[in-house]
């Protein structure tokens, strides 16, 4: 079966500074894009970016996007701070069996995330 996600964006008001925050918090590399209108940061499984364009407003309401931890939600969680986020949610076990951890938090844009993992 084809993934059900096909593509999402992050807002974001300060592009610069949201790479940043993606780039050590989730140990990633995103490589920036400037198309001029909009600037983009693509994930590294092209399923979505972060983005800078008209329209486009960082929200803790609306959907929440969660991200698999690059290795435990406490050392992701330390560098989210780190970088200016800030923790809504600690470490908390999914009740379903099998299905790890969870956390909340804000990006440095103010944008709800998630965080999935041990």
């Amino acid at each position: 079966m084809q993934k059900l996600i096909s593509w999402v964006e992050i807002p974001t008001v300060d592009f610069d500074r949201a790479v940043d925050f993606y780039n050590d918090a989730l140990k990633l590399r995103l490589e920036k894009l400037d198309f001029g209108f909009e600037k983009m940061a693509c994930f590294p499984d092209g399923d979505g970016a972060i983005i800078f364009a008209e329209g486009f407003k960082p929200s803790t309401d609306g959907a929440l996007v969660s991200f698999n931890t690059p290795d435990t939600i406490e050392q992701t969680l330390e560098r989210v701070v780190a970088c200016g986020g800030k923790v809504l949610k600690p470490k908390t076990k999914i009740e379903a069996e099998g299905r790890d951890y969870f956390a909340l938090c804000t990006d440095s844009e103010g944008n709800k995330i998630g965080l999935h993992g041990k």
